[in-house]
């Protein structure tokens, strides 16, 4: 039995089981509408379903999402019951461990944002509960706002931010020589903070970003002995979820406050937009201003500045 109402739920199908979702939404007269980076989305009543491409992954939200998955989702699409009996289907969900995971990595403007949350069985059923999920599937900046300070009230929910803005990460990605070191040395940070807080706990667990041992021979360095766990789609873990969303929080206030103090709005990612905000930025404040927003390693660096990339490495 859920202590309280599930507004929003996520979880994994095959693609034999989004198309048979489809055509129960279509049978029960769910209104379709077209969603980026979705396979399909749909509406009716006070419960809004989309299946992303990516995955596929489901995303159910609305008052009525708790009985959507019972009568609907888990008898006619994936049958089987698992509402309720996460903690037998995915025991390690509730044990006590550390969740980290980063944002800012693949975007031209902003810091690397690396955090952590702890996690045990009470605070999993909370955050579950709560709808916190992966902030890659939240586009709105103040609901990220609004989970954020959610996780950061739940009583034992130890928590650690490292943001390494872009002046510090320029600098370690010379010493470092490459993004998978730079990371690794950041979540190490992390699980070092982490664990001095709480050093009993056991076990961190990190969405995968490159061989094991990178991040194992950073901790090593650290001197931290507890397991780690690294696989790919870490996010579907609860704490890993919650990394994630103060990971993007703190991401994006400094966007936010770094676009209003220099007077050009600073767009994510490194589209043909980031390269025209880059532009204005320059003719605004001079190419320093790069360094001091930007991540100079990424190629937009070379289309903002009209000067020739490096050439790739032989092979």
């Amino acid at each position: 039995m859920l202590a309280f109402a599930m507004t929003s739920h996520t979880t994994p199908l095959t693609p034999a089981q989004a198309e048979t979702l489809r055509q129960v939404l279509q049978r029960d007269g769910f209104d379709f509408e077209a969603k980026q980076y979705a396979l399909f989305a749909a509406r009716k009543g006070k419960v809004n379903v989309v299946v992303y491409q990516k995955g596929p992954k489901l995303l159910i939200q609305g008052k009525d999402t708790e009985d959507f998955i019972r009568f609907t989702l888990e008898p006619e699409v994936l049958g089987e019951a698992r509402l309720g009996y996460e903690e037998i289907v995915q025991p390690e969900l509730f044990e006590p461990h550390f969740g980290i995971d980063e944002s800012g990595k693949g975007d031209f403007f902003g810091p690397l944002v690396i955090a952590g949350a702890y996690t045990d069985a009470a605070i999993t059923r909370h955050l579950m509960a709560a709808g916190i999920m992966d902030s890659k599937r939240i586009s709105s900046a103040a609901r990220i706002r609004q989970l954020a300070a959610l996780i950061r009230a739940t009583p034992g929910c130890r928590t650690a931010v490292v943001a390494i803005g872009p002046a510090r990460y320029n600098a370690l990605y010379q010493e470092f020589g490459n993004l998978n070191q730079l990371l690794a040395w950041g979540h190490a940070r992390v699980i070092e903070q982490l664990a001095a807080a709480l050093p009993a706990c056991p076990r961190a667990l990190s969405d995968q970003f490159a061989h094991p041992l990178v991040l194992q021979r950073a901790l090593k360095q650290k001197g931290l002995t507890l397991t780690l766990e690294q696989r790919t789609k870490g996010e579907s873990d609860t704490a890993v979820a919650a990394a994630s969303i103060l990971a993007r929080e703190r991401f994006i206030d400094w966007i936010d406050k770094t676009s209003a103090a220099c007077g050009v709005r600073l767009p994510l990612g490194a589209a043909a937009v980031v390269v025209d905000a880059g532009r204005e930025l320059v003719a605004r404040h001079g190419s320093a201003a790069l360094a001091k927003t930007a991540k100079l390693h990424f190629r937009t660096t070379h289309l903002v500045l009209a000067t020739p990339p490096p050439a790739d490495p032989p092979g």
